[in-house]
């Protein structure tokens, strides 16, 4: 009986010993307890080989696949806090194919001339930019820093800025597929891949003006970071791309050597005993800019805008701003008495108008209880993106960010013909002069065309009159200016439909301003909502390998898959969501 009693006392403290120990285990990987230091020498690293998101999904999905990716905020703050911490000696970027926006690119311009401010060193290297391919946005983000890098193996893939857009008119007219669109108005553009053969001459003017900007803010980046007069940095952009070699020749890159050998060189100049850490490690060690003070809310709407909660597509990889998740954000913030301003980040190419119009009510709902809004733009906040915006109190942009295409679209793609080559056919029974008015086997009868042309001028008409009131412009300019038309940032400034340029820091500061606090006074940005307890905190905390593998193994597969679901929506193949305030999908920018 002994025996047995001294087993049983051994099981019970080792299942006692192992449950402590992974209590411990679970608190340290939540940064409860043991949390780990930052070094006295630290470099900071930035790896912008890996997207960057605005923000990491909330399904279980979303955490899973994009949890270990930065997020424009990590980048922001890392790099602002490690300005004035003497811990840090050095800033080192691996610039590579991230798929950056030029709006993201500039962000983090911002971010690393405000790095530099401190007088620390900061370094950008790259295998390539851009191998036999264009490298354009990654340059102009290696502009920014003091030093740039080149493996001897790679090239400089600096030719300029190309938007291309296929047009399948005929392959809908070979298929025997009508499309049955029409939009507010010429400008709108997004139809124009199913309706037309090429671009109008309305769609091709709205490219070029934003190649004209974003050329003219690749040229001024170039000509600033590299000191190098703009004429001539044009001539050099008509010459590219370059060879490594002839990248140092010409000016556009310091040094070439490898990662290693761009280290030991500035360890020479910090100390040898200077340890890398990645940015956001840093960020979740050493806290940001805005942890304590008076409490700032940052609600995010990334994705396109639709009706109910924010959801991730694991098919399409995309987020969506689902109106229910940011009206209840937005309700709370108003609601919380803690709460001074609220700072709303937008990226979105708009969507749903009923869903967008919700968000809108909530924002003027949050202004009139007093709480300053404040809209931070990302890469893209168009259509139904501007229509959540447009009421805030002041509105930033970056000069590359794509905004405006204030206007609406709708229609169906009526598809008998199609099904009847296929030997496919259909009946069906009804009640009521228009029940098949939304059928894609019946085109529209008049008196359907009719309804559908009342519903767009309603749209429109209500979109631009609350552009004029939230943007105290008269109507009819709105409606010059309006038009589906998209615009970048640096012009929609000058038009009016934008406050002022600038990213996430200058819009916690015009918060910490229009809430009436000092300019120095501290500052704690809160993200609504609020996590929801210990519990979820701490399984957020943990980085299970398996998990990671899992992640990337589905990551590689959905890359391959997510382009064929994208145009299979975009042809009708699959059915797409109701997305009337919607801006035209375009190619990433490289």
């Amino acid at each position: 009986m002994k025996r047995k009693g001294l087993v049983i006392t051994l099981v019970v403290v080792i299942v006692i010993g192992i449950g402590v120990a992974v209590v411990l285990g679970l608190l340290a990987a939540a940064g409860v307890i043991g949390k780990p230091s930052v070094a006295r020498q630290t470099i900071l690293e930035l790896d912008l080989e890996q997207p960057v998101i605005e923000a990491v999904p909330d399904s279980p999905a979303g955490q899973l696949l994009m949890k270990e990716l930065m997020t424009t905020r990590t980048i922001v703050e890392a790099l602002l806090r490690g300005a004035e911490d003497d811990r840090v000696v050095a800033l080192v970027a691996r610039i590579g194919g991230g798929g950056l926006s030029m709006a993201q690119a500039q962000e983090i311009r911002d971010a690393v001339a405000a790095f530099r401010e401190s007088g620390k060193p900061a370094i950008a290297f790259a295998e390539t930019f851009g191998e036999v391919g264009p490298g354009n946005v990654g340059y102009y983000v290696a502009t920014a820093f003091d030093e740039i890098w080149l493996q001897p193996s790679g090239d400089l893939g600096l030719t300029g800025f190309m938007l291309e857009s296929p047009f399948i008119r005929k392959t809908l007219d070979k298929l025997d597929i009508k499309v049955r669109m029409d939009h507010r108005y010429e400008y709108k553009n997004a139809m124009n891949t199913f309706t037309e053969t090429k671009f109008t001459a309305p769609h091709r003017e709205a490219l070029e003006a934003l190649l004209d900007a974003w050329h003219g803010q690749l040229v001024a980046g170039i000509a600033q970071g590299r000191e190098i007069a703009p004429d001539e940095v044009e001539r050099l952009i008509d010459r590219g791309p370059y060879l490594g070699r002839e990248a140092v020749d010409a000016g556009l890159v310091d040094r070439l050597g490898y990662r290693d050998e761009m280290l030991a060189a500035l360890r020479e100049d910090v100390g040898e005993s200077a340890r890398l850490l990645y940015v956001s490690r840093y960020r979740q060690r050493a806290g940001g800019p805005w942890a304590k003070g008076r409490r700032i809310a940052l609600v995010y709407g990334v994705g396109a805008v639709t009706r109910g909660e924010s959801a991730f597509d694991l098919l399409s990889g995309t987020q969506t701003m689902g109106s229910d998740s940011v009206t209840r954000a937005l309700r709370a913030a108003t609601e919380d008495d803690d709460v001074v301003a609220i700072v709303f980040r937008v990226d979105s190419p708009g969507g749903s108008y009923v869903a967008s119009d919700a968000i809108w009510r909530e924002v003027n709902r949050a202004r009139d209880a007093g709480k300053p809004v404040i809209v931070s733009m990302g890469g893209v906040a168009g259509s139904g993106g501007y229509f959540v915006a447009m009421s805030a109190d002041r509105i930033l942009a970056q000069p590359g960010t794509i905004t405006g295409s204030i206007g609406v679209l709708g229609g169906k793609f009526v598809t008998t013909g199609f099904w009847d080559k296929l030997g496919v056919t259909f009946d069906e029974v009804h009640r009521a002069e228009n029940a098949t008015m939304y059928s894609s086997i019946r085109d529209y009868s008049p008196f359907g065309w009719s309804r559908h042309q009342a519903w767009l001028d309603r749209v429109y008409d209500d979109f631009t009159r609350k552009v004029a009131e939230g943007r105290s412009l008269p109507l009819e300019r709105v409606r010059e200016i309006a038009k589906g038309r998209i615009w970048a940032g640096s012009d929609a400034l000058e038009l009016g439909l934008v406050d002022e340029l600038g990213g996430l820091a200058r819009a916690v500061e015009l918060a910490r301003e229009l809430a009436g606090l000092e300019p120095d006074e501290p500052v704690a940005l809160r993200v609504y909502p609020r996590p929801k307890g210990l519990l979820e905190a701490l399984r957020a905390g943990q980085r299970e390998s398996s998990e990671q593998v899992l992640a990337r193994e589905l990551q590689a597969i959905l890359a391959r898959v997510q382009p064929a679901v994208r145009l299979a929506e975009r042809v009708g193949l699959v059915e797409p969501a109701e997305r009337p305030l919607a801006v035209p999908e375009l190619p990433a920018v490289r």
